[in-house]
C-alpha cells in the first residue's frame, strides 16, 4: 500500500469510538479544525504489537488540547485501549499510529466553544521516516529561513497542527535544494530543532541539545537522553549557537517518526556518524522492543 493515497487505502480507522472502514473515515468540509487549526495530534509508534510509550502519547494528546482551549472527550486510559483496538484491528504488529482530534463543524468562525470534539485513531505500516541508506551514512540538512516562535506568540508546547506550517515550508525547500531536512533556529537565533525531529551534538562523551524552551520536548528525545545518561554520557540542555556547530564530532535527530537518526551534514558543516550514533541507535531499537 506504499504507492496508495492515504484516503484510498483499506483497513479501519478508530472514528469517534467506533471502528469505521479507512475509506468511510471522512469529516465535513467546514470542519473548525481545518480553516482555524483546532487541531492536535499525535505520532506514536508499535513494535513488536505493543504501541511505545503509549499513555504518555495519550496524556500528550490531551494536554495539546487544553492548550488550544478545548477538551477531548476521552481520558488517556480509553484512548490508549482504542489505539490498542485499531492495531489489532488491522492486524499489524509493526506500525506507525496518527491519534488526531479536531473542532467540527456546528459552527463557523473564529470561536468554537460550541463545535463538537472529534478523535480519530488510525495506524499503517510506516518505516522510518528516512530510509535506512541515508539513516547509516547520515543525512544532510540545510538551514531554514523560518525561525522557531516566542511562546509569547504561539502555545508552543502543544503538538498542534498549525504549528507544522512553517516546518512544511522548510522541508519542502530543502528538499528541492537537494537535501532531506532542515535545521531550525528559534526567535532569538538559538539553534532549535529540525522539521519533525529534535536535534543533538556529540563532543567526546559529552551530548548537548538545545533547551527545549520554545518547541516541544520529544517523547523519544526524553528517552534518548536517559538512554545516553545510562552509558555514561554527559547530557547537557543549553543554549547552542549556530557558530558552535563546526566544534562538535557527531550530530544526530531523534523523534517518533525519524527515531534516532545520524546527521552528516548542516550546511557546509561535515560531521562523521560513529559511537555514539551507533550506540544510541542500538539502545534505542532494544528499548522499544517489549519485554517478554
Amino acid at each position: 500500500m506504499a504507492g496508495l493515497p492515504m484516503d484510498q487505502r483499506d483497513g479501519w480507522i478508530w472514528f469517534n469510538g467506533e471502528l469505521v472502514e479507512w475509506k468511510s473515515a471522512k469529516i465535513h468540509v467546514l470542519s473548525h479544525g481545518l480553516h482555524y487549526a483546532s487541531c492536535v495530534f499525535e505520532g506514536q509508534r508499535a513494535y513488536g504489537g505493543e504501541v511505545y510509550k503509549l499513555h504518555e502519547h495519550s496524556e500528550r494528546l490531551i494536554k495539546s488540547a487544553k492548550y488550544l482551549d478545548f477538551e477531548i472527550p476521552y481520558n488517556a486510559d480509553e484512548i490508549d485501549e482504542a489505539c490498542r483496538l485499531v492495531l489489532k484491528k488491522n492486524n499489524l504488529i509493526n506500525a506507525y499510529m496518527r491519534p488526531v482530534a479536531w473542532c467540527g463543524s456546528e459552527e463557523m468562525g473564529i470561536a468554537a466553544s460550541n463545535n463538537k470534539v472529534h478523535l480519530a485513531i488510525a495506524t499503517w505500516e510506516w518505516p522510518s521516516y528516512f530510509t535506512p541508506e541515508e539513516r547509516l551514512k547520515g543525512i544532510r540538512l540545510t538551514w531554514s529561513k523560518w525561525k522557531r516562535p516566542s511562546p509569547e506568540m504561539i502555545p508552543c508546547f502543544s503538538k498542534a497542527a498549525g504549528l507544522y506550517m512553517i516546518c512544511t515550508l522548510s522541508k519542502h525547500q530543502a528538499v528541492r535544494d537537494g537535501y532531506t531536512d532542515a535545521l531550525m533556529l528559534d526567535y532569538r537565533g538559538h539553534v532549535a530543532e529540525a522539521t519533525g525531529a529534535n536535534v543533538f551534538f556529540v563532543k567526546g562523551k559529552e551530548i548537548h541539545t538545545p533547551t527545549p524552551d520554545c518547541f516541544l520536548d520529544g517523547i523519544t528525545r526524553q528517552t534518548v537522553i536517559s538512554l545516553a545518561k545510562s552509558v555514561g554520557y554527559e547530557v547537557i540542555e543549553r543554549t547552542i549557537m549556530p557558530d558552535e556547530l563546526n566544534k562538535f564530532d557527531e550530530c544526530f535527530l531523534t523523534g517518533t517518526a525519524a527515531e534516532v537518526t545520524p546527521v552528516s551534514e548542516i550546511g557546509n558543516i561535515k560531521y562523521v556518524p560513529a559511537a555514539a550514533c551507533k550506540v544510541l541507535i542500538d539502545l534505542y531499537e532494544k528499548a522499544v522492543i517489549p519485554k517478554k
